[in-house]
């Protein structure tokens, strides 16, 4: 069983995987083909990503791939807790500029596809969080890109001072950006 709630941004979508727990602990399908395909994510990933930060308040992001190489996630909190955020850059698009963002946590399993056409970025919320998610493409260098993380209006939730890459503090900010991604609604 998969539940699947649709985000406030076309594409972007909430999955939540069934759990079947006792005194042991519980066991779950993190990604089901057949299952995506029933949902109406016919999806297919060519790789696995997974990253530890140490420090509640690391911030990574907003990043994604430009064309060619647009990559897709699906992202689950492998430990820890993380307040995960898609904003929509696809020109034309009525929700460009937008964000969404969800809780995941080890322990709610709670999952979130970003499709292509979306800068995704984290902020942990817990100690030695642990991010693992899939990508529909794999990693280009040269089609790699970021948003700085304070430029979108998103709301991340906490206080203090983010704990930041050199990347993504030296990222271009929103106002000015050219996406080379087009809405085709």
């Amino acid at each position: 069983m998969l539940d699947v709630v649709a985000l406030g941004l076309p594409g972007v979508v909430l999955l939540t995987p069934a759990r079947f727990g006792d005194n042991r602990g519980f066991f779950s399908e993190s990604w089901n083909r057949q299952r995506m395909a029933e949902a109406g994510l016919d999806i297919d990933f060519v790789q696995d990503n997974h990253s530890l930060s140490s420090e509640a308040g690391t911030i990574r992001g907003l990043h994604f791939q430009t064309p060619p190489h647009a990559q897709g996630k699906l992202v689950r909190c492998g430990r820890g807790a993380l307040f995960d955020v898609a904003v929509d850059i696809r020109k034309g698009s009525p929700t460009y500029g937008q964000w969404v963002g969800e809780e995941l946590t080890a322990e709610n399993g709670k999952q979130l596809w970003i499709p292509p056409g979306f800068a995704h970025g984290f902020v942990t919320r817990a100690p030695d969080t642990e991010i693992i998610y899939k990508c529909t493409d794999y990693y280009a260098p040269d089609c790699d890109a970021g948003l700085r993380w304070d430029s979108c209006g998103v709301d991340w939730s906490f206080d203090g001072a983010p704990i930041l890459s050199e990347k993504d503090t030296l990222a271009p900010t929103f106002e000015g950006f050219d996406s080379r991604f087009n809405y085709e609604g």
